[in-house]
Formats: structure tokens, sequence, C-alpha cells
């Protein structure tokens, strides 16, 4: 199939198998929801077809495109930014009511939006968040099964790979890509069963620790003290719907992550990696926190998009997740930016500002917002991950009797 640049297209389809199979994992019966935007057309129509073969009611295509989107952001009245139609928001709460599993396939100009007003932005993110609360709730508390998968993107590409050309720069994104999900030569589907279980190894270990706090330091500047919430639980790997079936939220994935305590942050963070929000890149930057909030902040590029981030609600100047990933990780092995979240989070350890996952307390699933709240967790409409790690990244972890173990050595586990 053409647009593949040069991969074989077997080795595409096992990758949109594996997202359909083990990232979704589509149930007999279920309705799927396809997120693309529209220059993946031929990827999605081959999700679909596995989708399709693995039992689904129904796809339901969501097609989105970043130039669009910036003509809107540009150009749209300031009141249709800030409101959106209720058939908008109801289509996804209705999906996400009957239980859909929903696959994310993102790829874009990772400067997609430069130039564009973030308050302009801000205003079409806070309403949508309103009109689907009922989609994004079920989605952050795992009750519907999702997962999020990458496809290359001419000017994602070209921003990664700036010394080859077009076609040299594709494949080999591609070829990084289908690595990192493991699809190299052998069984994807039981390098993935591995994978889990060596992260629910590190999980039990840390949660068998029962750490009131974190302690992170390294040379760049991070000195950084972060609480955690009474009864939090370590997630990494695969994670259990609403239904009982196991899933993979993001592919790649080499993080396990728990709930800070929104309310106990003090300290530096400083900038590991250049961060792609909102379109925009954020670099050099550094978060100075104070009883849990963002007091001072400062940025080498992209000051205005961190402002709107900080900006957007309390929650946002707030921790809602925090991730620890080894500096050997085999996505940081690769010692390529890629300008893209969901794979330069998995090569370094990471915080999120915003909104946290309720799974990672116990009981955290049930609980309302306001019970939430009282322990700790974080709401907002954001939840921007950020990275953090280096390699001599130092963890100590403080225990609620104020004994110490170091978890984390020259940016790898110490045990």
């Amino acid at each position: 199939m053409s647009g593949f640049y040069g991969v074989e297209e077997s080795r595409i389809r096992e990758y949109a198998r594996l997202l359909a199979r083990t990232g979704v994992n589509v149930q007999p019966g279920q309705e799927i929801v396809i997120n693309c935007p529209a220059e993946h057309f031929l990827f999605a129509r081959l999700v679909a077809e596995e989708v399709y073969a693995a039992g689904a009611r129904e796809v339901i295509l969501r097609w989105n495109d970043s130039g669009i989107s910036r003509l809107t952001y540009l150009h749209a009245a300031e009141e249709a930014l800030a409101s959106v139609p209720e058939w908008r928001g109801e289509s996804y709460n209705y999906y996400a009511r009957r239980g859909a599993g929903q696959i994310s396939i993102v790829g874009s100009d990772p400067e997609a939006y430069k130039g564009v007003d973030p308050e302009r932005m801000q205003l079409l993110e806070k309403a949508m968040d309103q009109a689907a609360a009922e989609h994004y709730r079920r989605i952050m508390a795992s009750e519907n099964p999702w997962t999020i998968g990458a496809v290359p993107q001419r000017k994602w590409a070209a921003k990664v790979f700036p010394g080859l050309s077009e076609e040299a720069a594709m494949t080999r994104l591609w070829e990084m890509i289908l690595k990192a999900v493991r699809i190299d030569g052998g069984d994807a589907v039981q390098a993935w069963e591995n994978h889990n279980r060596f992260l629910k190894e590190k999980c039990r270990m840390l949660d068998a620790y029962g750490f009131a706090k974190l302690h992170y330091k390294n040379g760049i500047g991070t000195d950084f003290t972060v609480g955690l919430v009474k009864g939090h639980i370590w997630e990494g790997g695969s994670e259990t719907a609403g239904t009982g079936a196991v899933f993979e939220a993001n592919m790649p994935t080499e993080e396990i992550f728990t709930m800070p305590d929104c309310r106990m942050a003090e300290g530096t963070l400083v900038s590991a990696m250049p961060l792609c929000c909102r379109g925009n890149l954020i670099c050099d930057f550094s978060l100075t926190f104070h009883e849990g909030r963002v007091v001072d902040y400062s940025a080498g590029e992209g000051l205005e998009t961190l402002r709107a981030v900080l900006e957007t609600d309390e929650g946002s100047r707030r921790l809602g997740e925090v991730a620890i990933v080894p500096y050997d990780s085999p996505i940081s092995q690769m010692k390529t930016l890629f300008y893209n979240t969901l794979f330069d989070e998995n090569a370094s350890c990471h915080f999120a500002l915003g909104r946290c996952y309720p799974t990672t307390i116990a009981g955290g699933a049930g609980m309302s917002k306001e019970e939430l709240s009282a322990a700790g967790g974080n709401h907002s409409s954001n939840h921007v991950d950020f990275m953090v790690g280096t390699a001599d990244l130092c963890i100590t972890g403080i225990r609620e009797n104020g004994e110490e173990i170091r978890i984390f050595e020259n940016g790898n586990w110490a045990e």
C-alpha cells in the first residue's frame, strides 16, 4: 500500500492489529471510536479493518485537521470558540456511556499552532472539556478502554530529522515508531506481555514502600520534593477497564506513575526536554512550587504558551501525575528528541500539570470530586506532561517515619 514510505505493509498491518487487539483490546459487539488526523486516512483504514476483524459492532471515525484548526483559532468568532454545540459534546458522552473504546491516532506538525493566541485556543479547550465532561471523566478513570498510537507526518519527521530528505525522514520515523512499540521482528504481543510484567514488578515494589514523599535532584537545577496521597497506587503498562477488559493506554509506554498530593510540592523542576504543547514548543523552562502550587516560572522559548497552560484554571498550577522512567529505557536509548509527548515522556521521568488519574489512589474510581479533592487529588481541564529526567537524576523516597530510601541513582533504578 502506498503512503508508508517503503516500510513493509505487513509491519504496518501488525501495528494496526496491535492497537486493536492489545491497545484498546476490542471486545465482541463493542463500539470503537477512532480519532485521527485526516491525512492519516490510509492507516485509519487498516486500524478500522483490524477493529472489525476483532468483532466490533461499529467503528466511528472522528477526523481532525491541524490546518483547519489553525484557521479556526485565528479567525473564528470568540463566542464560537467559547461554546460547543450540545450535539458535539453529547456525541462524545453518548459513546462513552455505551462503553465504547477509543483509539487516538496522533502525528502532526509540532509547531502547527505557532503564532496562534494561546488564550483563543484555551477558550475552545475549556468549552470542550465542559461539554464532554462525562467522556473525559470515564477516560481518566479508565472506565472505558483507550489507547494512543502515532503515525509519521512530513513536518514532524522534518523536525526530528532535519538533515534528511522528506522520504528518508518519514521512513526513519516509521522505523523508530515501530521499534518503540516492539514491532521489530519478534512476537510483539509476547514482547508486550513481558514488558508489562517488568512494569508491574516495579509498581509492586513502590507500593510496598508506601512513600509519603519523593525528593528529586539533578545537575541542571531540579531540587524538588513532592508529596504522595495516602493510599496511592503505582500503575504502569496495562490497565483494566470497567468491563474487566485489559488494555494498553499508551503505545509505547515505559513509565510507572501515581498520584501526587496536589497540596504538597516544594522547590524547582527544570525541564530536561522541550515540550510540544498546543502546537507550540516550550523550551528551557522551569517551574517553582510552594505549598503545591506553581509560584514562579520561566522559559527560554514559548513563555506565552506556558503561561496560558498555567492560567487555564487553578488546577493547572498543581500536579496531577508523577511518573518514573529509567534513563536507559529503550526510547531514551534511541537518542532522539521526538517533539511528541507520547514518545518523549517515555524517555524521561516526568510530571503532569493538571488533572489526576483517579485510579492511582485506593477507591479513587468511586470517589466524588469532593472526596478526591479532600484526599489531595487535583482537578483541571488540563493534563500536561513535562519531562525532567536526566542521566544524573536521583530520586529518594521518604517514608512516613522519615526513613529515606534511594530508588533512583544516576537516572536509573537503584535496585
